[in-house]
């Protein structure tokens, strides 16, 4: 994996498309990222942040059916790759590792 670093929103992002799996599109993740972390989110920064993910492999993109709740256009669904999980996984672990450091932190039996 490239030592290619990721923004918080990003990592934010790319962790939402990963809940989401088939249901991750633009406005299903300002959604999920409201509900689940109380943070409003432009639209349009979502979707540049997805770009941007799938421009460095971390997530995949294709267009999904057409509703008629949408006038009759497409959406577009994400979809994490093993790259995204990887790269999130290494996050993780990354951030274990300096919490563990944090006196604070520390839980009996950790």
């Amino acid at each position: 994996m490239s030592k290619e670093y990721l923004g918080e929103f990003e990592e934010l992002v790319l962790t939402m498309v990963g809940i989401l799996g088939e249901e991750a599109y633009g406005n299903a993740i300002v959604t999920e990222i409201k509900d689940r972390v109380g943070r409003d989110v432009n639209l349009s920064a979502v979707h540049v942040t997805l770009y941007r993910l799938e421009d460095k492999g971390l997530v995949k993109s294709h267009m999904g059916g057409a509703t008629n709740s949408r006038g009759g256009r497409r959406k577009r669904i994400f979809t994490i790759t093993n790259a995204g999980l990887a790269m999130l996984r290494a996050m993780k672990e990354a951030r274990m590792d300096l919490w563990k450091l944090i006196p604070q932190l520390k839980i009996a039996g950790s």
